[in-house]
């Protein structure tokens, strides 16, 4: 297996309002696999069900190149049936959005649920690889709203899917290739309820891997940071 070598950045910050960050994030570089899942349900309720999509995935043994996406699928759905019984036992409602990114023989996989992200920087510019599962990216479908315009609508927090809500759980997948010198970008909405795609693209653009991330979350805070914002970078070199 030829896997191109890859470095990777990535952080997680409360914000300037939280007291809790409900987000989680899961870095396995040895298996290519990076993950972030925003938790919903207050505190305890969010945290623990984000922390339970990325635990799930974590104890994954190591595993062929194919493989991979789908076992991520069914450790999230793993996650997915322990969060509904949590959530019954409190009388309360959690869950957690997930994003998962795959690299290996310079393809990329990807799976998702919520609104959670995956964009790819490649030649300068940006694609958002990713469609929300929430209120408003019916209206982006529908040509009625952009994805920067959703961003400020006010149901914009509303989403349609998530870990841990609902009995059956759809994740949607994409796959394509990665080619050296593509930048991805997995974040929670913390960051780009604050940031169009332009500007997370211009962030992303000409900056070494080891300030990437604080660039972003900068970008967020600056914006006002009224959520906790999550962001991995990976280039493939």
């Amino acid at each position: 297996m030829s896997d191109r070598p890859i470095r990777f950045n990535a952080k997680t910050h409360v914000g300037r309002v939280r007291k809790v960050n409900e987000d989680s994030i899961l870095v396995l570089p040895d298996q290519q696999i990076w993950v972030v899942s925003d938790g919903m349900g207050g505190h305890e309720g969010g945290d623990f069900a984000s922390r339970m999509v990325v635990d799930s995935i974590a104890v994954l043994p190591r595993m062929e190149a194919t493989e991979k996406l789908g076992q991520i699928r069914q450790a999230v759905q793993a996650a997915h049936r322990t969060i509904l019984r949590e959530a019954e036992a409190r009388h309360a409602v959690m869950g957690a959005t997930v994003v998962a990114l795959v690299l290996a023989d310079g393809h990329f996989g990807a799976l998702w649920a919520g609104d959670s992200r995956l964009y790819r920087l490649r030649d300068g510019r940006i694609e958002l690889l990713t469609t929300d599962h929430s209120v408003v990216a019916a209206l982006v479908e529908a040509g009625q709203l952009t994805w920067d315009e959703a961003g400020k609508h006010p149901q914009a927090n509303a989403i349609t899917r998530a870990v841990g809500v609902g009995q059956e759980l759809e994740l949607d997948k994409i796959r394509g290739d990665a080619r050296p010198g593509d930048r991805f970008l997995l974040c929670s909405d913390g960051l780009n309820k604050y940031g169009t795609i332009a500007e997370l693209g211009a962030a992303m653009s000409g900056v070494p891997i080891e300030v990437v991330t604080d660039q972003l979350i900068q970008l967020a805070l600056d914006g006002g940071g009224a959520d906790n914002v999550s962001v991995i970078v990976v280039d493939v070199e």
